[in-house]
C-alpha cells in the first residue's frame, strides 16, 4: 500500500469514495459534488482542498480530504473533512494509516490542531479517536445552513 498526494486523475474514484461514504452515513442521494467540481475546486491556482489516495496494487482503496482553517484562538488549523476507506479494506489498517498521515501533515504545517466532524452513531470511529488521543467535543454543535436555507435567508434579510 502506498499512501501519496492526490492527482486530477484520481478524481473520479474519490468520487465513488464519496459516495460509498454518502451511502454508510445513511445519505445515499445527497451527494451532488461532481468529479468536475472536485477537479475545478482541488487543482487550480488557489485549491480549496488537498487530498490523500491510498492506493493498493493500483486501485484506490481509500482518501482523506483535508483543507485549511483559520482559528480566532489558535491559528492555522487543519480540518479533515472525510476519511474514506473501501468497505472491503475495512479493519486493513489502511484508516489508520491515512489517519496517521493526516496528522503528520498537520505537524509538517506546523499547524496547532487538526479538527474534524463524526457521527454520534458512529461508537467505533469515536472510540478509535478517543483511543488515538483525540478530544470528542461534547459541547460543542454543529450548525449548518443548506443552500435553501441560504436562498431563503437572504430572500428575508436582505433588500
Amino acid at each position: 500500500m502506498i499512501i501519496r498526494k492526490g492527482e486530477i486523475k484520481d478524481m473520479y474514484a474519490v468520487l465513488e469514495l464519496i459516495q460509498e461514504l454518502a451511502t454508510f452515513e445513511k445519505e445515499p442521494d445527497a451527494v451532488v459534488v461532481t468529479v468536475d467540481d472536485l477537479i475545478r475546486d482541488g487543482f487550480g491556482n488557489n485549491p480549496l482542498f488537498y487530498t490523500l489516495i491510498a492506493e493498493l496494487e493500483g486501485e484506490i482503496v481509500g482518501m482523506a480530504l483535508y483543507y485549511y482553517r483559520y482559528s480566532t484562538w489558535k491559528g492555522r488549523t487543519i480540518h479533515l473533512e472525510d476519511l474514506i476507506v473501501k468497505e472491503k479494506m475495512r479493519g486493513s489498517g489502511l484508516g489508520f494509516a491515512l489517519y496517521t498521515e493526516i496528522i503528520a501533515q498537520g505537524k509538517r504545517d506546523k499547524v496547532r490542531r487538526v479538527e474534524w466532524n463524526v457521527l454520534d452513531w458512529n461508537t467505533p470511529a469515536i472510540d478509535f479517536y478517543k483511543k488515538s488521543g483525540a478530544k470528542v467535543l461534547d459541547d460543542w454543535l454543529v450548525a449548518q445552513m443548506d443552500e435553501a436555507g441560504i436562498n431563503e435567508f437572504l430572500k428575508n434579510n436582505t433588500k
